[in-house]
Parts: C-alpha cells; structure tokens; sequence
C-alpha cells in the first residue's frame, strides 16, 4: 500500500529535472500522475518510466503560459483518472541579467510561467475542488525559492515572480482551508539540475524555451562557493528536492498550510 493510493496528481514541468522526480516519487507512492512538460519526448518518457514501475501516468503537453493550458491540465486528471487531489506548480526557468538590461519581455516572460501560469493552474481547479468534496485533505504545492525570500543579483524578474508565488501560497491557504485543501511551499536553494550545471569558464550552454535560446549553466567559480559555504559541502539533488516536495502531498500535513519549507541545506 501506497501513501497515496488512489490520488491524482498533476505536476508541471515534470518530463525533467525536479518535476519529473516529484512526478516519480508521487507515482512510487500510489498516485495517478499526469505529467507535463514543453516537449513530448521528455514527458512521454517520464509516462513510460511510471507505467514501467506499475504506475499509472498520462502526458499533458505543451506550455502553462498557453491560455488554454490549465483547463487542458486539470481536465485531463479529471477525465483520465476520474479526480484531482494534488497540485504540484513547478514548472519554470530563469532569464537573467542585471536590470539595466533586462527587457519587458524578460521580465514578462519569467513572471508569466512562475506566477502566472500556477495562478490560472489554480483558478482553473477550484470548480471541481468546491464541487466535489472529500473526506481527506487535497494537497498544493507551489515551487518557489530561496531567491524569492532573500533576492539575488542578476534576478529581478525571477526573485519577483518567486516572491510572488509566497504571497499566492498564504493567500489560497485561507481562501481554501473551507476545501479541506492544504497549500504550501518549498523554497529550493541550489539543486543540480540542467538550469545550474557548472559550465566551463566562457562556455556558453543554451536551451530552446518558447522559442527563445536561453542561457544555463553556472561558472565553476560559483558551483565552488556553493560547495564551500553550503553545510553538508555540496547542492542539491532533484530527488532531494522531490523529497520536499511530497511531505506536503501526504496526509501527515493534514494541519500544515500557508507555509513555506526553506530546502537549502541550511544556506541562511
């Protein structure tokens, strides 16, 4: 028996990385998944990987800033798995320079994915939460991070949107607790993941988002410093960080909502 033996999930940005290892873990523990990614390929193998361990899992292709996307989303939980019991926004990337060169469109863009799209994800489920009651408590889960608590240079669009994500955490905690619905955090310090690979000195390592080329990686300089002032000596895992992740999917947090869950190895 599974923690979460006949829940529904949906996990955005869940074909890689952090996504795709909540979207695991969820389906290990009994959860029907739908995942979600930008490209079919990654979402579809993370399908094959849950059915393969005798999950159950469907894809949602396609970006959450499309405006039909969080209807397709939620109604694809509802229609393949007959529910919607967990939400998991954690779809995103990050666009950064300093402010003097960041344009409309960066700051428009990050704000879009981060805060927008969970938003809209959200206000598209409430007609099915309110209209079918439980018994137990219904689980939401927003990705935010240590950057939206604390700021970092070169991330104005992206510390804004993350900040953001806190405040629409608290608020939807009070406006559904009258749901039985729990809403919390998680705030990731430095988890490794494509985004934050350390790159080599003038090396310069793109990803295709929306049809934009974008910038990742992180210079060794700055994967050292994170190894030197980080507690335990290194980042993050994506596991690790999925671990975070499901202790708000469980019933165990049946009287924890509006937090926010620092995953940082204790960084500050």
């Amino acid at each position: 028996m599974g923690t979460l033996d006949g829940k529904v999930a949906i996990v955005s940005g869940s074909g890689r990385g952090i996504g795709r290892e909540v979207a695991l873990k969820l389906a290990a523990e009994g959860a029907s998944v739908v995942i979600n990614d930008l490209d079919k390929e990654p979402a579809d193998e993370t399908v094959a990987d849950i059915v393969a361990a005798g999950g159950k899992a469907v894809a949602c292709v396609g970006s959450v800033v499309e405006g039909d996307f969080a209807e397709r989303f939620v109604n694809t939980a509802v229609d393949t798995f007959g529910g919607l019991d967990i939400i998991v926004n954690n779809a995103g990337y990050t666009w950064d320079t300093v402010i003097q060169k960041m344009t409309d469109e960066q700051w428009d863009a990050i704000l879009d994915v981060h805060l927008k799209a969970p938003f809209r994800i959200l206000r598209a489920a409430q007609a099915y939460i309110k209209a079918h009651p439980t018994d137990y408590h219904r689980k939401v889960v927003n990705v935010s991070s240590v950057s939206g608590q604390y700021g970092n240079p070169g991330q104005a669009n992206y510390s804004s949107a993350k900040a953001g994500v806190i405040g629409l955490t608290k608020s939807m905690a009070k406006e559904w607790g009258r749901y039985k619905v729990n809403v919390n955090a998680v705030a990731f310090g430095f988890i490794l993941t494509r985004m934050t690979d350390a790159v080599a000195t003038g090396g310069d390592t793109t990803v295709e988002i929306e049809g934009r080329q974008i910038k990742v990686g992180v210079s060794q300089n700055t994967m050292d410093a994170v190894k030197r002032t980080n507690p335990l000596g290194r980042p993050g895992t994506p596991a690790e960080a999925a671990g975070a992740v499901f202790l708000f999917c469980t019933q165990d947090s049946n009287y924890v909502s509006g937090q926010v869950l620092t995953v940082d190895a204790g960084s500050r």
